[in-house]
């Protein structure tokens, strides 16, 4: 898949986005933070504007189509990058976890690995932010966000614990 990026000057940014066969989506990001998206038949064609929305609701579909909210396969980690440096990840606390059982204060996960577990989904519920008497528990996904160092430690922390 090949992502092309131009600027538009005084409107914003252009990506397309190769598709299979010869189709394009062609999303345009404004300065304003309005987003259009098309759809081009092929790279010489016009496109068909297929939705507009604002700058909130396209983070939020966004984090959908990224999985932040439903992983329809079972992965052993979701990785974000926020920045060049950021990453946000989710993790999967197992029974033989280190730290299943503790208080985020007791598993030092920040002082240990250098991440901030910033939200824990138990089945339904969502714990965001999580205090530090908040006991991790077998089955918890945790979001964390850190670099890419700290987010490999950390995974290290939960050796065993990851799903495979």
């Amino acid at each position: 898949m090949t992502i092309y990026e131009s600027d538009l000057p005084g409107v914003g940014k252009k990506f397309e986005v190769e598709l299979d066969g010869s189709e394009r989506l062609v999303i345009v990001t404004h300065n304003t933070g309005k987003r259009e998206v098309y759809l081009k038949p092929d790279a010489d064609a016009d496109g068909d504007k297929l939705f507009e929305v604002s700058d909130r609701l396209a983070r939020k579909i966004g984090t959908i189509l990224e999985g932040a909210y439903f992983q329809p396969v079972q992965a052993e980690a979701v990785e974000t990058m926020l920045s060049d440096e950021t990453y946000l990840e989710w993790y999967t606390v197992t029974e033989s976890s280190e730290i299943t059982g503790q208080t985020l204060a007791e598993s030092d996960v920040r002082d240990r690995t250098g991440v901030s577990i910033v939200a824990i989904q138990r089945g339904d519920k969502l714990i965001s932010p999580p205090t530090p008497e908040t006991v991790l528990e077998a089955g918890d996904t945790v979001v964390v966000i850190g670099d890419q160092e700290d987010c490999a430690q950390f995974e290290a922390l939960l050796g065993d614990g990851l799903e495979e």
